[in-house]
Parts: structure tokens; sequence; C-alpha cells
């Protein structure tokens, strides 16, 4: 079965880029080679070269093994966390919550 890539649009594609980049560049920082790091993220060589260029058809799993291996895992669980626009969203749906029925209860 062949290794299908994700298309992704161009954008994206810059942004798995920069967090290939910024995950290489937390490696070199800790003065870890990419040898030491692919071994203890239990991964080969190559994949931790395709981590490291921001690859989309790296699995998230293989990722987070190599940011649990610069101590960086925690971070992962923050994507989401200061959700600006999904705050306002529903904030606008609390104080305006056109489409509901009134109960018969409350009128």
């Amino acid at each position: 079965m062949p290794n299908r890539r994700p298309v992704l649009l161009p954008r994206y594609l810059r942004l798995l880029g920069r967090l290939g980049e910024q995950i290489k560049l937390a490696r070199k920082r800790r003065k870890l080679t990419a040898i030491q790091v692919a071994e203890r993220a239990e991964i080969s060589r190559n994949t931790l070269y395709l981590v490291e260029r921001g690859d989309p058809g790296v699995s998230i799993g293989n990722v987070l093994r190599v940011l649990a291996v610069l101590g960086l895992e925690d971070q992962l669980a923050e994507v989401g966390a200061d959700d600006v626009v999904g705050r306002k969203l529903q904030d606008a749906r609390l104080l305006n919550p056109k489409g509901t029925k009134k109960a018969k209860n409350d009128e």
C-alpha cells in the first residue's frame, strides 16, 4: 500500500516547517545530536529528519516522541488552551442564544 501524503495549503506547510525548525533548534540548544534524539525517541534518523523538516506525513505520535525526548511534551497540550476565537463565539451564543426555544414552564 503506497504511503499517501496529505495535501495541505501552502500556509499550513509553512506552519509545519516552522514547527520542525523549532524542534530542531530545541534539539541543538540541548546539544543533542540527531542520532541521540532518534535513538531516545525510538524512531529512525530519517523520521527525525522528517519531523525537523515539518513533513506533513509524519505521525503526531512520532512528533510527540521527539518532544518528550526534548522535555517539551507538555507544550503540546497548550494548543488551543488560549482559544480567543472560541471563547468569543461561546460568549456570543450565551449572550444571544438565537434559535433556542423557551420551555413552556418559562413563560
